[in-house]
């Protein structure tokens, strides 16, 4: 019956983002998240680095870091067509990562992921998760839509269910015994449909400006360690 269920969605995530996302779409995406981890993102990030890309969508975070070795986790049967061939990947749950081995990550990474889980018990299992494969002193870093600032449109989407604040995100991390050693509460805008810049020059200019974030962002980042 397990499996069902997870073959059921899978089934249900390939139709939904089939209807979310036109090629078009997903280049424009695609071209936003190269600035973001060449700009952004890499500092968390050494090229010698094994990172661990959780519910890794269409691969623009894992296709476009600099690291030593890359994997990549989602329930999409589809993300594979999307991936370099430097990225490995494995269809499962994050919530139960039995092909990672323990402390074998230096850092995990994840977008717009934990509004989708469908209750809190659900997020402890991911960070219980991700709290065993990384090494002592590795990252988690995560960027969320957040919902204090975007109580409305949080909503919009059929598969958002968890309600994440970086406040209430902070607690989760700390409950599963990270340290978060950073919170930015506005980063980039709701998403890349909104007020973005999608032209590569005026993303990296957005990056370089951070007050602004906090006029246009909606989503949320944490950086989180698990102790040595």
């Amino acid at each position: 019956m397990a499996e069902i269920g997870v073959d059921m969605a899978m089934q249900g995530l390939k139709e939904l983002y089939e209807i979310r996302f036109s090629a078009e779409d997903r280049a424009k995406k695609d071209a936003v998240w190269k600035v973001l981890c060449d700009c952004f993102f890499s500092r968390y990030v050494k090229p010698t680095d094994t990172i661990l890309d959780i519910a890794c969508g269409y691969g623009e975070f894992s296709n476009h870091i600099e690291a030593g070795r890359k994997i990549a986790i989602d329930l999409n049967p589809d993300a594979r067509k999307y991936l370099k061939d430097d990225v490995e990947l494995y269809l499962s749950s994050a919530s139960a990562m039995d092909n990672i081995d323990s402390a074998s990550i230096n850092v995990c990474f994840s977008s717009n992921f934990f509004e989708h889980l469908p209750d809190r018990q659900t997020m402890d299992d991911v960070l219980k998760e991700a709290f065993r494969v990384l090494q002592p002193n590795g990252l988690y870093v995560t960027m969320q839509p957040n919902i204090r600032y975007e109580p409305g449109r949080y909503w919009d989407y059929y598969d958002h269910i968890l309600p994440l604040s970086h406040l209430s995100c902070k607690e989760a991390f700390e409950k599963a015994g990270f340290i978060v050693e950073e919170v930015i509460p506005k980063f980039v805008p709701f998403s890349t449909a909104s007020r973005l810049p999608q032209w590569p020059i005026l993303v990296r200019l957005y990056l370089a400006f951070p007050p602004i974030w906090w006029f246009l962002g909606g989503q949320f980042v944490i950086v989180a360690r698990k102790p040595g």
